[in-house]
């Protein structure tokens, strides 16, 4: 089974350009006939991506990793990123698919890999600090395969129902064979300890334009503040004021570019009283203002614009 089978495989499922349902739990297939602009997404589970065509980038916290038919992805619960598609036209579209994993299912494979030491293994990853947020690797001839026998077991309702666990399962157990193991069953243990900071993570997005206190958040997973905000910076590497003031800023900064909304309006529907603040604390993140940011992006996508013209 090659990168041409899985090519074939994914343009059979991708009825249109952008996202499709993959027709399993958290799978998402797809498909894009030319390059796209720099855009932010926001995953709640540990996730697995892998290009069949094309190529794609992800930014996460400043650094970029790029993945294509040769390397398959590993991304963290609970993220907000940017990614952008690389490589695509209409002869050769860019097609892959993104699959959240129950991070249980990461701890069980691990556990019959390793027995009893499966538990000390992975409390001396954490030990570590392993925290890396996205991995990037080789995709070898044996992914590939669990990867197609996959997508073929979504093709009727009893070789889901039987054969598609069995598959995902295979495919954790070779991405944790790989060199992978520990950076995956850390992510996995990061997400399967915190959950009610995950919790805690999904209100504060729902509910970031509100006044929030680290009491209000607390309160709703049932920590004491002292205990909330532990284990809230030992999960997320920052205080929850800090999360939810970069959290405004990076969606003040997707509103002005994709809604061109004005710096007035984008402050109020961020959470901010005054205008004067959110651009000094807009500025004091980004380096510039919020006008100033626009201009800037729209001067790079006019450039972008003229060089795929000339090409």
């Amino acid at each position: 089974m090659s990168s041409a089978d899985l090519v074939a495989a994914l343009t059979t499922r991708t009825t249109r350009i952008g996202g499709n349902d993959g027709g399993w739990p958290g799978l998402t297939l797809y498909r894009y006939i030319e390059p796209t602009a720099p855009a932010w997404e926001e995953i709640q589970s540990l996730s697995l991506g892998i290009v069949a065509q094309g190529s794609k980038a992800v930014i996460v916290e400043d650094e970029r990793y790029v993945y294509d038919p040769f390397h398959y992805l590993v991304l963290s619960s609970n993220l907000h990123f940017q990614a952008e598609v690389l490589q695509a036209d209409a002869e050769q579209p860019f097609l892959s698919f993104v699959l959240e994993i129950d991070p249980t299912l990461v701890r069980k494979v691990s556990t019959d890999m390793l027995g009893r030491r499966a538990g000390s293994f992975g409390a001396a990853t954490e030990e570590q600090g392993e925290t890396a947020s996205c991995v990037v690797s080789p995709l070898d001839p044996e992914l590939m395969a669990a990867v197609l026998r996959f997508l073929h077991s979504l093709d009727s309702d009893a070789d889901r129902r039987v054969l598609a666990p069995m598959c995902v399962e295979e495919m954790v157990y070779r991405v944790l064979r790989r060199e992978q193991f520990s950076r995956m069953l850390h992510i996995a243990a990061r997400q399967t300890a915190h959950t009610p900071i995950s919790a805690a993570l999904a209100f504060a997005r729902a509910h970031y334009a509100e006044p929030l206190t680290v009491s209000d958040l607390a309160r709703q997973v049932a920590l004491s503040p002292s205990a909330f905000s532990a284990s809230f910076r030992e999960m997320t590497g920052r205080t929850p004021y800090q999360f939810l003031k970069e959290y405004r800023l990076d969606r003040a900064r997707e509103l002005l570019l994709d809604r061109g909304m004005t710096v007035a309006e984008v402050s109020r529907h961020v959470g901010y009283a005054s205008v004067s603040h959110f651009i000094k604390e807009f500025r004091n993140r980004f380096g510039v203002t919020p006008r100033a940011y626009v201009d800037a992006y729209l001067v790079e996508a006019e450039l972008r614009r003229r060089q795929s013209d000339l090409e």
